[in-house]
C-alpha cells in the first residue's frame, strides 16, 4: 500500500470586533461594515447582529480596509494586515463610530450612505440624504419614501391602505389626529431626520393601523452644543408663505430640542360638478355646478425636555400646541329633473368657517441596570386633546319647488386622551425579551346645532330633530409580550398582545346609550435573513384593528349640500385583519426594496353611499359591511448613475376586491390601484444641483367608487448659496397645465354618480433653507416611551 500525502492548502483566516457608539458604548445592531482589498476592490459585505457583532471567514493573506457605516454617522475605516498573522482569527475589538455633525461638509451620496435601512419590522428612508428634502414639504418628500404614495387629494397611502397612523417621534400627536395633510404640506421636509415606515409591528405596539405605521423623526440628535434648521418658503397661486423650523441644544446632562411651523395659505375661486342619475320608477337627473375659494392658517409647535440624571436613570417630557382655522365661500346652483322635466332648483349661497386646537403632554421616567445596560423599566404618561369646529350659514335664491328654509349649522367636537404604560425589557444572552401594559382613557364629545329661519320671527331658530349632543367614551386596555432572537445572520421576533376595548356611548339629548365591549389576542411574526451580498429577506405576518375615530363615530350630519348629507355612525364596531407581507432589500452601489403583501379584512368600517327616492337625497356615512382582500407589490430603486447624477424610482402596483351589503344589497367591486414616482437630479459645480419628479397616481378604489388617473411633473433648481448653511431653492410644478380635473364615480343599488373637482395644477415654490449649530458630544436619550397607534384618525379626504 502506498500512502497518500495531500498538498498543504492555503491558510484562511478571519477578522471579527464590534460595533458602538462613541459617546453611549452601546453597540449598533444592522450597521453596514464593508472589507476592501489592497486595490480599494469590495471584497465582503457583512450587517452587525443586534448586539453590535460582526465576523469575515476565510479570507486569504493580505492587506484589508475596513469600513463601518451608519446613517446618520461618520463613516470609519480601519486598516487591516493579515500579512504576518500568526493567529487563526483577528478580533478587533469594540469600534467605535462618532454621530455626525450637520454644519461640516456637504453631504454626497455614495454607495457607502445607504439612504434607505432595512430592519426587521420597518424601512427607513433618511431624508438628510436626500438633497430634495432642502426645498420640499415632508408631504411632497413621501412620494419617494418606499410603500408610501400621495393620491390626488393629497391623501396618504400606506401599502395603497389609508389605514394607518402617522407618529411624530415614535408617540401620537394631536396634529396628526385632526389633520395630517395640511400639517405635512407646510413642515419643511429639511426639519425632518427620518421617516420610518413600521409594515409589520410587533406586539409591543397598539394593535391599531390596518397597513403600518408612519413614523416622521425630527432632527434631535444632538451633540454637546446646538443645531437647528430655518426653512422659509413661498407657495403660489394656491398656498402661501410657510415657516418652519427644529432646534436642539444640549449642556452638560440637560437636552432641550423642538421643532414649529406654521403657513398662511389661500386658494383663488376653482370650479366643481356633481352630476347624479337614479333609477327605478322616477328616474331623476341633478345637476350641480359649485364654486369654492378659500383662506387659512395653521400652526404647530412642540419642545422637548430631556434630564440625565445619572447613567441609569433618565427623565424626559415634551410639549406640543397646534391649531388651524379657514374661512371659506362656496356657491352652488342645483337643478332636478324627472323624465326632462325640471322639478326643482335653487341657488345657494354658503360662507363657512372650520377651525381646531390640539395639545399633547408627555412624561417618560427610564431606569436602567447595573447588570445590563440593555435592560430598561420605563414609566409613561401622555394626555392629548384636540376639537374641531365647523360653522356654514347657507341663503339659498331662485327657489323653484324648494321650501326647505335658510338655515346655520354649527358642530363643535373634541377628543381627549390619557395614557398610562409600564415597559420592561430583559435581554438574555441573544434573546431580548420585551414585556408591558397600558391603559388608554379616551373621550370623543361632539355637540352639534341645526337652526332654521323663521319667517314669522325673523329670527333662526333651532331644530331639536337634527340636533344632538353626543358623549363616546372609548378604554383600551392591553398587555404584550415580545420576543427578538438573533442567530447569526437570522433574526426573529415574535410575540402576542391582548387588548380588551370597552365602549360607553351616550346620546344625550335622544336620552339613549350604548355599550359594547370587544376581545382581542393579536399575535405578530417577524423573520429577517441577512445575505453576505448586502441583501436581507422579511417575512412577516400579524394581524391588525381598525377601531373607529371621531370623524367615523360623530353622528353630526353635515347639510351644507341640501342633496347630500354626511355623517358618523356611533354603532361601528372595530373589525380585526390578517397581513402577510415578504420583502427584499439589497443595498450596493444601487439600493432595491422589493415587498409583496396581502390583507385580507372582515367587517371593514368603510364609506357607505344610499340615495333615498322619497327626498331626493343621497347620504353617506360609515358601516361595518366591508369584506375584503389586497394583494400588494411595492418596489424601490435609487442608483447613482454618477457620482454628481443620481436617480431613484418608487412605484406599487395592487389589486383590490371589496364586497358588502349596501341599502340591504350586495356590491362588489374590484380593480388594479397603481402609482410611480421617478426622480432624477444632478450637481453641477459651485454649489448648483438641479432634479425633475415625474408621478403618476392610478385609481383609488372604494365599495362604491373610483377615482381617476393622472401624472404630474416638477422641476426644481438647488443653490447653495453660503455652503453648508444657506440654500435657496425653485420649483415649478406642472408647467403645462393650469388645471386638473380629479374625477371620483360613485354608484349604488339605484344611482351613479361623478364629482369633478377642478383644483389648480400648475404652481411655483421658492425656499431659503439656513442651518446653524456648533456641536461637540452625543447626547442620551430616553429608548422608550407612549406609542398609541390603537385608534384610526381622520378617514382621507376630511
Amino acid at each position: 500500500m502506498i500512502p497518500a500525502f495531500g498538498q498543504k492548502g492555503q491558510t484562511l483566516l478571519a477578522v471579527n470586533g464590534i460595533v458602538t457608539d462613541s459617546l453611549s458604548k452601546q453597540p449598533l445592531g444592522y450597521v453596514t461594515v464593508n472589507l476592501r482589498d489592497d486595490a480599494k476592490q469590495l471584497v465582503r459585505t457583512e450587517v452587525t447582529k443586534t448586539d453590535g457583532a460582526f465576523k469575515f471567514e476565510k479570507l486569504p493573506s493580505g492587506k484589508y480596509f475596513l469600513s463601518v457605516i451608519n446613517v446618520g454617522f461618520n463613516t470609519k475605516t480601519l486598516a487591516v494586515d493579515l500579512t504576518k498573522n500568526t493567529k487563526p482569527s483577528i478580533n478587533l475589538g469594540s469600534i467605535a463610530i462618532r454621530e455626525q455633525t450637520t454644519q461640516l461638509k456637504t453631504v454626497n451620496i455614495t454607495a457607502d450612505r445607504p439612504i434607505i435601512k432595512q430592519e426587521v419590522d420597518k424601512l427607513t428612508y433618511d431624508l438628510k440624504s436626500d438633497p430634495d428634502s432642502k426645498s420640499n414639504s415632508v408631504l411632497e418628500m413621501m412620494r419617494k419614501v418606499p410603500l408610501l404614495s400621495v393620491d390626488g387629494d393629497d391623501n396618504i397611502l400606506l401599502k395603497g391602505n389609508s389605514g394607518y397612523r402617522i407618529f411624530i417621534n415614535g408617540k401620537p400627536s394631536s396634529m396628526m389626529e385632526r389633520d395630517p395633510k395640511n400639517i405635512l404640506k407646510s413642515m419643511p421636509a429639511s426639519t425632518v431626520q427620518s421617516i420610518e415606515v413600521i409594515t409589520n409591528p410587533s406586539s409591543k405596539y397598539d394593535a391599531e393601523g390596518m397597513a403600518g405605521i408612519i413614523n416622521i423623526v425630527t432632527n434631535k440628535k444632538v451633540n454637546n452644543g446646538y443645531n437647528g434648521t430655518l426653512n422659509l418658503s413661498h407657495v403660489f397661486p394656491v398656498g402661501g408663505p410657510r415657516l418652519g423650523g427644529s432646534f436642539s441644544s444640549k449642556q452638560g446632562k440637560l437636552e432641550l430640542s423642538g421643532y414649529f411651523g406654521g403657513n398662511v395659505s389661500n386658494s383663488p375661486e376653482v370650479l366643481s360638478s356633481i352630476t347624479r342619475l337614479t333609477t327605478g320608477s322616477n328616474p331623476t337627473r341633478l345637476n350641480q355646478n359649485n364654486t369654492a375659494e378659500w383662506d387659512g392658517k395653521n400652526g404647530y409647535a412642540e419642545v422637548g425636555i430631556s434630564y440625565e440624571i445619572d447613567s441609569l436613570n433618565l427623565i424626559s417630557g415634551q410639549f406640543n400646541i397646534n391649531g388651524n382655522n379657514q374661512d371659506g365661500i362656496n356657491t352652488q346652483s342645483s337643478v332636478l329633473s324627472e323624465t326632462g322635466n325640471m322639478v326643482q332648483r335653487y341657488d345657494l349661497y354658503n360662507s363657512n368657517t372650520a377651525g381646531g386646537r390640539g395639545l399633547n403632554v408627555g412624561l417618560n421616567y427610564q431606569l436602567g441596570f447595573k447588570s445590563s445596560k440593555q435592560r430598561l423599566l420605563t414609566f409613561s404618561y401622555q394626555y392629548y386633546t384636540f376639537n374641531n369646529s365647523q360653522n356654514a350659514a347657507l341663503a339659498a335664491s331662485n327657489r323653484v319647488n324648494y321650501a326647505t328654509p335658510d338655515y346655520l349649522q354649527h358642530n363643535e367636537g373634541e377628543s381627549s386622551e390619557q395614557t398610562l404604560q409600564v415597559d420592561y425589557v430583559q435581554p438574555v444572552k441573544k434573546l431580548n425579551i420585551e414585556m408591558g401594559v397600558k391603559a388608554i382613557i379616551r373621550d370623543n364629545k361632539s355637540d352639534f346645532q341645526y337652526l332654521g329661519y323663521n319667517a314669522a320671527t325673523g329670527n333662526f331658530e333651532a331644530d331639536p330633530s337634527r340636533s344632538n349632543k353626543f358623549d363616546n367614551n372609548q378604554n383600551v386596555l392591553g398587555a404584550y409580550n415580545s420576543y427578538n432572537y438573533t442567530l447569526q445572520n437570522w433574526s426573529f421576533k415574535a410575540g402576542a398582545r391582548v387588548e380588551e376595548t370597552l365602549i360607553d356611548a351616550d346620546f344625550i339629548s335622544t336620552a339613549s346609550q350604548l355599550n359594547k365591549n370587544f376581545f382581542n389576542i393579536v399575535p405578530s411574526v417577524s423573520i429577517n435573513k441577512q445575505f453576505k451580498n448586502t441583501s436581507t429577506v422579511n417575512l412577516g405576518f400579524s394581524q391588525r384593528i381598525q377601531r373607529p375615530g371621531i370623524y367615523q363615530l360623530n353622528p353630526f350630519v353635515d347639510r351644507s349640500n341640501p342633496n347630500f348629507e354626511s355623517s358618523g355612525n356611533p354603532n361601528l364596531r372595530p373589525a380585526v385583519s390578517n397581513n402577510i407581507q415578504l420583502g427584499y432589500s439589497r443595498t450596493q452601489k444601487a439600493s432595491l426594496n422589493l415587498m409583496l403583501g396581502y390583507n385580507y379584512f372582515n367587517d371593514l368600517i368603510m364609506p357607505v353611499v344610499i340615495f333615498d327616492p322619497a327626498t331626493n337625497i343621497t347620504r353617506n356615512s360609515f358601516d361595518n359591511t366591508g369584506r375584503a382582500r389586497l394583494f400588494t407589490f411595492n418596489s424601490n430603486i435609487n442608483y447613482p448613475i454618477t457620482k454628481k447624477w443620481s436617480s431613484s424610482f418608487n412605484g406599487r402596483i395592487a389589486h383590490g376586491r371589496v364586497q358588502g351589503i349596501v341599502n340591504g344589497q350586495l356590491v362588489k367591486n374590484q380593480g388594479f390601484m397603481y402609482g410611480a414616482s421617478l426622480n432624477s437630479g444632478y450637481n453641477f459645480e459651485q454649489g448648483w444641483r438641479v432634479s425633475t419628479n415625474v408621478f403618476l397616481n392610478g385609481p383609488n378604489l372604494s365599495i362604491q367608487g373610483t377615482s381617476n388617473p393622472y401624472a404630474s411633473v416638477s422641476f426644481t433648481v438647488n443653490k447653495d448659496v453660503v455652503k453648508d448653511k444657506l440654500s435657496f431653492s425653485a420649483t415649478v410644478n406642472n408647467p403645462f397645465s393650469k388645471y386638473r380635473n380629479n374625477t371620483r364615480s360613485s354608484f349604488g343599488p339605484d344611482f351613479t354618480q361623478t364629482n369633478i373637482n377642478r383644483a389648480y395644477f400648475r404652481g411655483f415654490t421658492a425656499s431659503l433653507n439656513y442651518r446653524f449649530g456648533k456641536l461637540k458630544e452625543t447626547v442620551k436619550k430616553s429608548k422608550r416611551g407612549i406609542s398609541n397607534d390603537d385608534v384610526q384618525g381622520a378617514p382621507s379626504g376630511n
